[in-house]
């Protein structure tokens, strides 16, 4: 399985632990600059990601409310 697929697989709260292990890599490493271009691919994918999860998530909550009405 290639690294977009996993991060597809990973749950929202998998992906903002990633996103946060990111940021401190980021904040405490004096990362070489390709190094820092593939993980800010990395966070984008991952916040695009949790993005699709929490709409998803917003959407299937409304149509419950919906149903309750």
């Amino acid at each position: 399985m290639n690294l977009h697929a996993m991060e597809k697989e990973m749950t929202y709260a998998e992906s903002v632990q990633r996103l946060q292990a990111i940021v401190t890599e980021m904040e405490q490493d004096a990362l070489d600059v390709d190094v820092l271009f593939e993980k800010v691919k990395e966070a984008s994918r991952l916040i695009v990601n949790c993005r699709e999860k929490l709409f998803k998530v917003d959407g299937e909550v409304k149509k419950i409310l919906e149903e309750l009405q």
